[in-house]
């Protein structure tokens, strides 16, 4: 695919994304999907209401009602898409910069667009071949009152049914909160105090702007998020991606939770002899010890929601039981719950382990490993390409077992190193686990070298 990456279309707004582009998007989505009402929700960022405008005139042009959702999770927009029986246009950037926006595609299951769909839809906006309505077919618009309440509630009593919830309210936990600005700002807070904790917040209001931090839950970006958890005596911090369909932890000392030993943690109580886990091919060593543990089986996909999700129901279409997949950037799916990443649902799940086991004693059991990671940024698809080839040498020299299927990742036995470009932003990210700092950050100089290296040669 060109248009659609591994999480949907993102780019810089005004630039490489805009309006009218937004807009052929939403009028090839609404003539391939051929629905009567598409529903349309935005994260927080300023442009969202700008996008979601085109993408409305866009869905009513080809004759779909659009049922105005507002600033919703992204999990809460698929919940709604499930419960109504209607696909989503969701207008966000996730966990991306300020300035980009973006724009991603939910079926009326409740789960992202299959690839093929993608596809389709792609060769209709490459073509610009809209099915567009006269006057007497246009589509109306209506606003979809309680969308994040709906949202809360259906949570709230999917996690009593599990018994999590009842967990979690005998442990009286005091949680910190992070929703980084984000959509997750107006649903979060309300459904962590009616799982039964006392909540404490920082940055809650709802900000375009993200005065203060990225929306990205990295842990450079998580220090008033640290200093909350110590101040308050919290059990457990919770942080947000801008969309809230990620969660990462920070433990009761004000630690930061590495996203790839909850992951970890989250499989280990979760597979049984057989299961199938589905992860990314940036999988940390700690996920494979958990699902050896298990005795049950890894599957590894390309980077990004999008695959992981494509790989999931072609597992279960083959009989296959996968009860946990995701990422270690705090994106995991419960599959018995949604396809779909879901922050609140996952730090729920996670805090339910913490009601019997300190935060950082369960990162403790999944240690062992030291991650690095860096971002490269490149200037135009010359200079991508030669950073890219420079890896392609640099994998063939090492004496190390070499992946492709996702940019270059090699395998040394006791360490990993993979470099690949991002589907979201002109960057190509370096990935580096070991068993000690030196070593890993040894594997991180090496690629980073090598692409640096292939960049001043373009």
């Amino acid at each position: 695919m060109q248009v659609f990456g591994s999480s949907g279309v993102r780019g810089v707004a005004g630039t490489e994304l805009t309006p009218p582009f937004v807009g052929r998007i939403a009028a090839s989505a609404g003539t391939v999907l051929d629905a009567e009402a598409v529903g349309l929700a935005r994260d927080t960022r300023t442009t969202g209401r700008l996008f979601a405008d085109a993408a409305a005139s866009a869905l009513g042009s080809v004759g779909c009602d659009v049922h105005r959702l507002g600033v919703v999770p992204t999990p809460g927009a698929q919940a709604y898409a499930e419960r109504e029986g209607v696909p989503v246009v969701v207008i966000t950037a996730s966990h991306n910069p300020p300035e980009y926006n973006g724009v991603k595609l939910v079926g009326a299951d409740g789960v992202e667009l299959s690839q093929e769909t993608l596809e389709r839809i792609e060769e209709r906006l490459l073509a610009e071949d809209f099915r567009l309505r006269d006057y007497e077919a246009v589509g109306g618009h209506r606003t979809a009152d309680g969308v994040g309440d709906a949202y809360v509630e259906a949570l709230l009593e999917r996690l009593a049914a599990e018994g999590v919830r009842e967990r979690i309210a005998a442990a009286d936990p005091t949680i910190a909160l992070d929703p980084g600005h984000g959509a997750g700002c107006l649903t979060s807070p309300r459904f962590f105090r009616e799982l039964g904790c006392r909540v404490h917040t920082v940055n809650a209001t709802p900000d375009g702007h993200f005065p203060g931090r990225d929306p990205e839950p990295v842990a450079e970006n998580l220090a008033d998020l640290r200093r909350l958890v110590r101040s308050t005596d919290a059990d457990l911090g919770v942080a947000h991606d801008g969309d809230a369909d990620r969660a990462i932890f920070v433990d009761e000392a004000g630690s930061h939770v590495e996203g790839d030993a909850a992951l970890a943690a989250l499989a280990a109580d979760e597979l049984d002899d057989g299961d199938v886990a589905v992860s990314a091919v940036n999988v940390s060593q700690r996920l494979v010890d958990a699902v050896d543990a298990a005795s049950a089986t890894l599957e590894l996909t390309p980077i990004g929601s999008t695959y992981i999700i494509s790989r999931i129901r072609e597992l279960r279409a083959e009989g296959a039981d996968v009860p946990v997949a995701g990422e270690g950037n705090g994106g995991i799916l419960f599959p018995g719950y949604r396809i779909a990443r879901d922050g609140a649902y996952t730090a729920a799940r996670f805090l339910a382990l913490v009601a019997d086991q300190p935060a950082s004693e369960i990162a403790a059991a999944h240690g062992g490993y030291v991650n690095a990671r860096a971002n490269l940024e490149y200037d135009g698809a010359g200079q991508r390409e030669a950073m890219l080839g420079a890896a392609e040498t640099y994998a063939r020299e090492a004496d190390a077992e070499v992946t492709t299927l996702d940019g270059y990742r090699l395998d040394y036995g006791d360490a990993w190193v993979l470099a690949r470009p991002s589907g979201t932003e002109p960057l190509v990210r370096v990935y580096a686990e070991g068993p000690d700092r030196a070593r890993t950050e040894a594997l991180l100089e090496g690629m980073c070298e090598a692409l640096e290296s292939g960049r001043e040669a373009a």
